[in-house]
């Protein structure tokens, strides 16, 4: 099965590859040595790798992946993940990698938290 990996960068310079297709032995040792040439040459960006595209990880993949994902973040937390399917989670347990800790927090910033307090407690939102 073949995948395909985009790599975009962010004004800030931060790096998100997205990633389509499957994810099996063969793709992961190129994906290894791609992630620790960015890793290497981008060392203040945080690369995060969005699996939302992912149809499919095999077993011998998914265990080569963990490993890639551990080894480069021993250093530094510098790999995150972001868009992982419940199944991926449930994959990801059984090789004792908890995935919680490395996805993005998508909502970080939400300008919407304080609208309660500027509309939603006044008794009439419009004019007569």
């Amino acid at each position: 099965m073949t995948m395909k990996a985009r790599v975009r960068t962010d004004a800030m310079g931060n790096i998100t590859i997205h990633m389509e297709g499957g994810l099996d032995y063969e793709n992961t040792i190129p994906l290894r040595q791609e992630l620790n040439s960015l890793a290497t040459d981008n060392p203040s960006s945080t690369i995060t790798l969005d699996l939302n595209g992912l149809d499919f990880v095999g077993s011998s993949g998914i265990g080569f992946f963990v490993e890639t994902i551990k080894t480069l973040n021993e250093k530094k937390d510098q790999i995150k993940l972001s868009n992982v399917k419940n199944e991926f989670i449930r994959v990801f347990k059984l090789y004792d990698f908890d995935a919680m800790e490395l996805l993005v927090n998508e909502f970080e910033c939400d300008e919407t938290e304080m609208l309660n307090m500027r509309f939603g407690n006044r008794r009439h939102t419009f004019q007569n």
